[in-house]
């Protein structure tokens, strides 16, 4: 069992930037796939950026066209999302999860576990 606990959310200015924190606990941490997803209100839950554990490599969504970098600390059991050059298309909850397989890693209904979510907010 795992647990997610994101931080970081909060109110910025369109062109500012923000870094997410996910604390995980349980399980095996650097055994897990990574991943940060974001849903607004009456929108999809849509795919950010994973992160895999064999070798931390990083993928992401073509909209975020460079303006996010995803990583890990896994002496700290945390991953993070650094968001530069925000948009106030980028105002969602944030959350983050876990898996073990990383196949499929863009897809949300594949993760396994999942944190309460941050909220961010862009402002025009």
């Amino acid at each position: 069992q795992v647990q997610l606990v994101e931080s970081g959310g909060g109110l910025v200015q369109a062109g500012g930037s923000l870094r997410l924190s996910c604390a995980a606990s349980g399980g095996t941490f650097n055994t897990y796939n990574m991943g940060w997803f974001r849903q607004a209100p009456g929108k999809e839950r849509a795919f950010v950026a994973a992160i895999r554990w064999t070798d931390s490599s990083a993928w992401y969504a073509s909209s975020e066209r460079g303006r996010s970098t995803i990583s890990r600390d896994n002496a700290n059991g945390t991953v993070y999302l650094q968001m530069d050059n925000l948009e106030h298309e980028d105002t969602a909850v944030y959350y983050c999860a876990a898996k073990r397989d990383f196949g499929s890693y863009s897809y949300s209904d594949t993760y396994d576990y999942w944190g309460q979510g941050t909220q961010v907010t862009v402002s025009s």
